[in-house]
């Protein structure tokens, strides 16, 4: 006879199926004790699913009341009870934006919304509008279970168009009801603009928006749009040119670096980006990478000629023992196989033939510029690349010339 220990051995190694048959009043009951472990309790209440004991309910809920239990568990369990209206004066206390567990916020929103509470939808819509894929989907299906009871219209009405959120909201409902959401590309938050280029899907009638378009930004947002459907990128550079070139100036910033920075970022940006960003990395077309292995023994030879004594370069994930990014890194003097804190570091770009060190190196920097590489100092390092906005330990802001060019991420 199966039991919840035998079901769920380890973590991570649930027998769904078996839990499914699994009586469900054993179940509910093996959730309501907080003493067995939170990985086995998760997946007994993803069991439950439309099969909750009604005699069990209360208990249920006591647990997502409990701030000491584990949070997957009581998110698990607001998923499941989405229908027990008796949560709602829980949720909608003043004390529930006191929670601090991960995912709790987020989860008591989306139960707002599947219970019905249209007062959560400007949260709603905030949320459905982060950066981070699992927080947008929670908040847009909150949304989603609203619209579903009260009509799109009445819940645009509850949250108006004042904010960008808002006015993604509405982009989604309007392009849900088979509207034309080609207007929004002139939208002046540049999140709302790239929401609605992700939506259309008719090159034809893009192409005809392009002398409808009333802002530069607009008709950007409309060749790239087309450009994601087709593929086309001569048409794309002809667009680019009828527009006179656009593209963001940045203060000391000269081609060299321009081309090996959009190469790299220009189409894998963030949603805030300033689309002449992303047209221009269309134009530019596919990057050509250096040749690592040769640029590296090149650097290797001229830091060893240089009396250096290099060791081995290590890619930047395995000297930061995770994660990866664009360089290698060559330790210098020292004792070991590879970089580590003794001595000095020099990183080499994989982007181009740029290098640099956290410490001026004068003796090194030297022996690379002969050998035909361009170091990278504190000045040219600083220059902030503005409109691109790329991913960086949880930021999505412009970086500077350095971590673009050496970026590691883990």
């Amino acid at each position: 006879m199966p039991t919840v220990e035998t079901l769920i051995p380890q973590a991570g190694q649930a027998d769904a199926e078996g839990l499914r048959a699994f009586d469900a009043d054993g179940l509910a009951e093996y959730v309501t004790d907080p003493a067995h472990p939170w990985w086995r309790r998760r997946p007994c209440v993803l069991a439950l699913a439309g099969r909750v004991p009604e005699h069990r309910v209360a208990g249920l809920i006591a647990r997502v009341h409990d701030p000491r239990d584990v949070a997957e568990v009581r998110i698990a369990l607001l998923d499941l009870l989405a229908d027990r209206t008796e949560l709602l004066p829980w949720l909608g206390h003043p004390d529930r934006r006191q929670e601090g567990s991960y995912g709790m916020p987020e989860a008591i929103l989306k139960a707002r919304g599947l219970l019905g509470d249209r007062s959560a939808a400007g949260e709603l819509t905030t949320l459905a509008a982060s950066p981070w894929r699992r927080w947008r989907a929670v908040g847009e299906a909150g949304l989603d279970a609203l619209v579903t009871r009260y009509g799109a219209g009445a819940v645009l009405s509850d949250v108006g168009d004042a904010r960008p959120e808002d006015r993604a909201f509405r982009v989604r409902m309007r392009h849900r009801a088979g509207a034309d959401v080609s207007d929004a590309l002139a939208d002046p938050d540049r999140a709302v603009a790239y929401l609605a280029q992700s939506l259309l899907t008719d090159p034809d009638r893009l192409r005809g928006h392009l002398d409808e378009a009333p802002t530069t930004e607009a008709k950007l947002w409309t060749a790239y749009a087309l450009h994601r459907l087709t593929g086309d990128a001569a048409e794309t550079r002809a667009i680019h040119a009828s527009l006179g070139h656009p593209r963001v100036e940045v203060a000391g910033l000269d081609e060299e670096l321009r081309t090996a920075i959009v190469q790299e970022y220009g189409q894998h940006c963030e949603e805030r980006s300033d689309p002449r960003w992303r047209i221009e990395a269309v134009c530019a077309g596919p990057p050509v990478p250096p040749d690592e292995d040769e640029q590296l023994r090149r650097a290797m030879t001229a830091l060893t000629a240089a009396g250096l004594a290099p060791r081995p370069p290590v890619s930047c994930g395995k000297h930061n023992q995770q994660g990866g990014g664009t360089y290698h890194v060559i330790g210098l003097g020292g004792n070991g196989a590879e970089a580590d804190e003794d001595g000095s570091q020099i990183f080499i770009s994989t982007l181009g033939r740029f290098v640099t060190s956290y410490e001026p190196e004068p003796t090194a920097r030297a022996a690379l510029e002969a050998a035909g590489f361009r170091w990278i100092d504190r000045v040219t390092g600083a220059i902030r690349v503005t409109g691109l906005c790329v991913y960086h330990f949880g930021d999505r802001d412009p970086l500077d010339v350095t971590t673009l060019l050496f970026y590691w991420q883990d």
